[in-house]
């Protein structure tokens, strides 16, 4: 952590360096305050009802005249009531060197793969920032060396992973967590090189009329944990997160049909005793100029499958989800997501809500909450069953 602050503020001292000396370099970025308020009383002891939350996400890029490009994002959250969430880390941070058929990244750097709303199967890359948000997209930073072939035929991308992420979960005092605590000191790996194995990623890409897709190969530590459960030296019962060596083959799609895009996400991986199958799929139809008015509606349906059943730590093994995307064209810039999830082994659903609007040219309001509906005890969902929230914030830009 001591560390990383110090990479931080001598990168920013260097950007500061280049603009007085008159380089081709800028900043912008946001901040956000935030306020979360959780409507049932906590099922553990030390977990808050509410919190404050202040977080600044900030971007410094330089070019030179021979194209090379550096770009430096560093994300600070500081959380009143979770430790684990009050966190400093590098989102980017990375050279390009760019030619006419091909492109070289080394650095820090965040890679998304995919093509589906609710479940982001085939995104392998970086790790999940599991304390930033429950729907995984918050991502970590990923130190990586990537190399594209840009082709007529397609674009061929290579990655070397050269060192593991560990995901983040909430602390003692967090919400949106089982009753144990992740030991967060002790993980344990598969590969005796532990976070500092070599990983590796192939992905070729192609677009061709209406038709994006990808095909991926990734070999080395899995981003998933299985959470084993273990007794410390005194008899007391923690979490350890176990990152198992895996490979993983997937395909991400999207056909463009009309009004209608269809998505398809589907994945084979082995290692870390089961293989299984995997894959999200479904639709998103657009409704433009609804009725007699400016807002246009987005209808998407999906399906997440996992052959690992009841044994998948995914909440989307057997489940269903609808969603609603209305953008209603004003001049601040309303926009709405209501999405719901069915898990059809179980009565478990849940109800998220998403919307943003402009205050000005600078400032959006934003709210976000989600709302847990017949939990089974069967369910991996269980242990937030009495976690619904709501989370209210303002973003300023500069």
């Amino acid at each position: 952590m001591k560390l990383l602050f110090i990479t931080t503020i001598l990168l920013y001292a260097m950007g500061f360096s280049s603009i007085t000396n008159g380089a081709n370099g800028n900043f912008s970025g946001h901040v956000s305050l935030e306020a979360t308020y959780f409507s049932t009383t906590a099922l553990y002891g030390g977990q808050r009802d509410h919190s404050l939350s202040l977080a600044t996400l900030t971007e410094y890029y330089q070019q030179w005249d021979n194209q090379i490009s550096f770009t430096f994002s560093p994300f600070i959250r500081v959380d009143s009531g979770d430790e684990e969430r009050s966190h400093l880390d590098i989102r980017e941070m990375y050279f390009i060197y760019p030619a006419d058929s091909w492109e070289f990244r080394v650095g820090i750097d965040k890679v998304f793969w995919g093509t589906t709303e609710f479940v982001h199967l085939v995104d392998i890359i970086n790790q999940t920032d599991l304390i930033e948000s429950i729907d995984q997209e918050e991502k970590l930073g990923q130190p990586l060396a990537h190399l594209s072939f840009i082709q007529d035929f397609g674009t061929i991308d290579l990655f070397i992973l050269p060192y593991f992420r560990e995901r983040t979960f909430p602390g003692t005092g967090g919400r949106m967590r089982n009753g144990l605590a992740i030991d967060l000191n002790n993980p344990s790996y598969e590969s005796s090189a532990e976070e500092h194995n070599l990983d590796f990623a192939l992905r070729y890409s192609h677009v061709f009329d209406e038709i994006d897709f990808g095909v991926a190969f990734f070999k080395g530590t899995g981003r998933e944990p299985q959470l084993q459960p273990t007794r410390d030296a005194i008899g007391q019962f923690h979490i350890i997160p176990y990152y198992g060596l895996i490979e993983q083959t997937s395909l991400d799609l999207s056909l463009v049909s009309g009004a209608w895009l269809w998505k398809l996400e589907a994945l084979y991986r082995t290692g870390m005793e089961d293989d299984f199958l995997a894959s999200t799929g479904g639709f998103e139809i657009m409704v433009p100029a609804l009725g007699a008015t400016n807002i246009d509606l987005g209808i998407i349906g999906e399906y997440g499958y996992d052959q690992r059943g009841e044994k998948s730590p995914s909440v989307f093994q057997n489940d269903l989800m609808l969603g609603l995307r209305i953008a209603f064209n004003d001049m601040a810039s309303s926009e709405l997501l209501l999405g719901v999830s069915k898990d059809l082994d179980h009565r478990a659903s849940f109800i998220s809500v998403e919307a943003s609007r402009r205050v000005n040219n600078n400032y959006i309001l934003f709210l976000e909450s989600i709302v847990f509906l017949d939990q089974a005890e069967s369910d991996i969902s269980y242990g937030i069953r009495d976690d619904d929230n709501l989370r209210l914030g303002l973003t300023r830009y500069f």
